[in-house]
Parts: C-alpha cells; structure tokens; sequence
C-alpha cells in the first residue's frame, strides 16, 4: 500500500458528513425486518456495475459477512489486481438469514467489469437489458456480441422480481483516470437507468489504500479531505448526487468483523432497502 507520505493529500478536515458509529445493531435489525411492502416482489433486485477490479464481488462479500454475522465469501473473487474482468456470468447472490431456504428479501447481481479498448468487458446494452430483467440467471457475456432476443439467455417476458429496483456504481478511490471509454460507457448505463426511473447509488471503495489517515483509523473517513474531494470529483463526472455516494471499506484481509467496517456497508445497505422499496411502490 506505501506508506501516507506517497499518496494523495490525506489530510483532515471538519468532518463533512454525520455517521453514527455506534447504531450497528439498531441499523442491522432495520435490515433483518425489512419486507417488501408491494406484493408482487419477493425481493429487491440490486445490479452492480463499474470498471474491473474495483471491489464489486468483494462488496457482495461483505454485505453477506455483516448481516450474516460472520465471514462469507459467496462471490469468487481474484487475488490478483485485475486488468480483466474476473466475473464472467449473470449471477444472483442471496443472502440466507435464518434456516434452509429462508433467505433476505434483497439479491445481488454481479456482472462483467467494465475494460478500457473496444470489445473488451461487459456491452453496456447488456447491462442495459438486464435493468429490464431480460438476461437469463448464468449468461454469459461476449464483449463482442451483446445478447438479442433470439439468444437461448434472453429472457422475454420478465417478472416484477427479475427487473433490477438499484443499481449500484462501485468504483475506487484508489485509482487514477479510469479512461474516457469506460467513463461514457458509465454514463450511458446511467442514462438508460435514469430513463426506466431505477435510482442509483454509488460506492466507492478502497479507501484505507488511498488515504493513509483513513488506514490508520477508519473513523476518519468523513474528516478525509482527499475521499471528499474523489467523491465531489466522481458526482460531477457522472451526476450522482454527493449524498448517493458512499464510502466503504469491503472485508479483503480481514478473519473477524469490524465494527467501523460493518457501520459504512450497513450505511450503504439500508440506503439500497429505501431506494428500492421506494421504486418497487411505483411498479
């Protein structure tokens, strides 16, 4: 990682956004209560999607590990710095919360990560398609050839729980210019997001790497003025309101929970239950 003297401006400032550290099991039995009120939906959909090797399958991890209580590695993930997206398929991730198929009533989708060059990494009209619920569970991506209605993984007539209710940016804080391709690439799936009236969030991870103050004590977070400034930096790249961005540390090397860690996963998780919710009651 190197030391803080190599990196960014990590100095600190007037903390500028509220979190309670202290309210994890009051968070966390918001999340263990929740149902959907719309009938129709068993679950709330949330897509994740971003440039390859950001963090999005370890976010799922994560999730899974705080709510679980313990450490989970449902998504594969790469030990390696990946230039290729190590996500291959559309898959669903569940969540279990108590006994054999009692599961939470949010899943995730995984996808292909974004690539800089032509043909490499998941086609934005895949991700695309699938906000609409029309990518069959175990398709495989083809950078170069986006699925159609005649492929075996096009789903044609998709159900209220097949349709995505989130979708969720992850990008991270610790790397430079993610490409003009890749950025436009994002700003379309944003757009066709914003045109079905799908809210959306963002995550950005890695912030211990990126900010030395921040790995020295996470509870430094919001005081960060190099993670305020990447975040202030990616709203006006891509129009996501400041107070949809998250700041996250995902579980990577950790072997027992924390409790910093856990309040800025179950901070994003509860912002994903009242977004989707909110959206599940228009549908």
């Amino acid at each position: 990682m190197g030391d803080s003297e190599s990196r960014p401006d990590s100095t600190l400032c007037t903390p500028w956004r509220r979190v309670e550290w202290e309210e994890n099991q009051r968070y966390l039995q918001y999340v263990k209560n929740y149902k959907p009120e719309n009938e129709a939906f068993t679950h709330i959909r949330v897509l994740l999607y971003g440039p390859v090797g950001v963090g999005k399958s370890t976010f799922i991890n994560s999730v899974s590990s705080v709510v679980r209580g313990k450490m989970a590695n449902q998504a594969l993930t790469s030990a390696r710095t990946a230039e290729v997206s190590f996500t291959r398929t559309f898959k669903t991730y569940t969540i279990q919360r108590g006994g054999k198929g009692d599961f939470y009533p949010f899943v995730f989708n995984d996808i292909m990560g974004l690539e800089k060059g032509k043909d490499r990494g998941v086609h934005e009209n895949d991700i695309i398609l699938a906000l609409k619920g029309h990518v069959m569970e175990g398709y495989k991506f083809n950078p170069v050839s986006p699925l159609t209605p005649s492929d075996h993984g096009y789903v044609s007539e998709p159900s209220p729980d097949d349709r995505v209710h989130v979708l969720v940016c992850v990008y991270s804080a610790n790397v430079g210019d993610m490409g003009a391709g890749v950025l436009q690439e994002m700003r379309e799936i944003r757009k066709a997001a914003s045109d079905l009236g799908i809210p959306q969030i963002a995550v950005l991870t890695k912030i211990d790497e990126a900010c030395g103050e921040t790995e020295k004590d996470l509870s430094n977070i919001f005081k960060s003025k190099y993670v305020k400034e990447k975040i202030e930096e990616f709203s006006r790249n891509q129009g996501i309101p400041i107070n949809c961005i998250f700041p996250v540390k995902n579980y990577c090397t950790e072997t027992l929970l924390d409790d910093h860690v856990d309040t800025l996963i179950l901070s994003v998780l509860r912002a994903i239950i009242d977004f989707g919710e909110d959206f599940a009651n228009t549908l």
